[in-house]
């Protein structure tokens, strides 16, 4: 039977437009559930173009006066669209340069971090990415009068205000009305930090003052390359799981988006013996002290593990009590991969590692020490 034949088919260039803006927010936001955050996000999207008048409102803002912290950004969205773009950044092609630093004291830095963690694009960010964002973040001398930003012209740096009187001016029906006023406090145009677009108001110094500014192509390097570079890190540390080794390389990648990093200091207990099984752990950095308890119930150590190891890995198909206990030495980092997440990922658990049993067999008779004894998990 022919096949009927199938012209190619136009996408739009406002669908494509659409699907860049929700693409770069959740590369930056990296939402542990996928589908709920895209629900949620198109369904924003959804509301706020059925009621386009109530998005254009002039309110005195909570965070910042120019942006909104709700995704997508608010505002006539079709229009927006237009004006709007998000570059391309392809991480395997940019330079791995050393990160920029600018000195800062320690009471600059925590008022930027403050100032900076409840907006939307920082809070997933983990420590190193706070440290190389808050190193890369300039300081800029602002004198009376001084015009910081214009409504319409095009959108680069993200501000933090030290010192100074701001106030915030939108063009209303032809008419600069003054909407909001910073007193040396507040950020302002985190949305740059995102997208190419024109400014959405005009900010203009009523004093001196002090900002700290950042560009939106060194955000941009700092939190999708080390996110890519951790991509690539954790497919490695899956590859090396002989029960995982027969996963297809889609399903590898999938697993290495559930991973939840988790970070322990000297002497904290990561797993205990005899505690349920949820999941399994890969070393990112620092050591692990594998212990069992003997007959007198006393830790006796039977191994170390280094970055590169990993520990758990039953937990994902067994789901019996813990067999040992594991304690960090010194400060670890870790990355956590929970077995409801791996199930909901890759389906049942006998399914997938059905691929690849005799090697997951002697695996378990290694740890177990008898066939007898993993009779009840195939």
């Amino acid at each position: 039977m022919q096949r009927p034949h199938i012209g190619k088919i136009a996408v739009s260039n406002e669908f494509r437009q659409m699907m860049l803006e929700f693409t770069v927010t959740f590369l930056l936001e990296q939402p542990q559930d996928p589908v709920a955050f895209a629900a949620e996000y198109f369904q924003r999207l959804r509301s706020a173009e059925r009621d386009i008048e109530d998005a254009n409102h002039i309110d005195s803002p909570s965070d910042s006066a120019l942006e909104d912290d709700a995704l997508p950004p608010q505002g006539n969205l079709r229009q927006r669209r237009k004006s709007i773009s998000a570059e391309a950044y392809n991480p395997e092609e940019d330079e791995d340069v050393a990160p920029e630093y600018y000195p800062k004291t320690d009471k600059e830095r925590q008022m930027l971090r403050n100032a900076c963690q409840n907006i939307f694009i920082f809070r997933s960010l983990d420590q190193e990415q706070w440290d190389d964002v808050i190193n890369a973040t300039f300081s800029k001398e602002v004198r009376k009068g001084e015009e910081v930003i214009r409504e319409g012209d095009d959108g680069d740096n993200f501000y933090v205000i030290e010192s100074g009187i701001y106030n915030v001016f939108k063009n209303v029906d032809g008419e600069e009305k003054k909407i909001y006023t910073y007193y040396h406090a507040g950020s302002f145009g985190e949305l740059a930090l995102l997208y190419n677009q024109p400014r959405a108001a005009t900010v203009i110094a009523v004093t001196g003052g002090k900002l700290w500014a950042m560009s939106r192509q060194t955000f941009r390097r700092i939190v999708l390359q080390r996110a890519f570079k951790k991509r690539k890190m954790y497919e490695s540390l899956i590859s090396k799981v002989p029960m995982l080794e027969s996963l297809k390389p889609y399903e590898r990648l999938n697993l290495a988006d559930a991973l939840v990093p988790k970070q322990y200091s000297n002497g904290e207990v990561i797993v205990k013996q005899g505690d349920s099984a949820d999941g399994m752990y890969f070393i990112e950095s620092g050591e692990v002290q594998v212990t069992i308890l003997n007959e007198d119930e006393e830790d006796i150590e039977i191994k170390r593990l280094q970055p590169g190891d990993y520990f758990g890995e039953l937990a994902l198909v067994t789901h019996k009590p813990r067999a040992a206990s594991v304690y960090a030495i010194g400060n670890v980092k870790t990355a956590y991969l929970d077995v409801d997440a791996f199930e909901r990922l890759l389906g049942p658990c006998m399914q997938i590692m059905q691929r690849n049993i005799s090697s997951y067999e002697q695996q378990l008779i290694k740890i177990f020490g008898s066939k007898r004894q993993i009779s009840d998990v195939r």
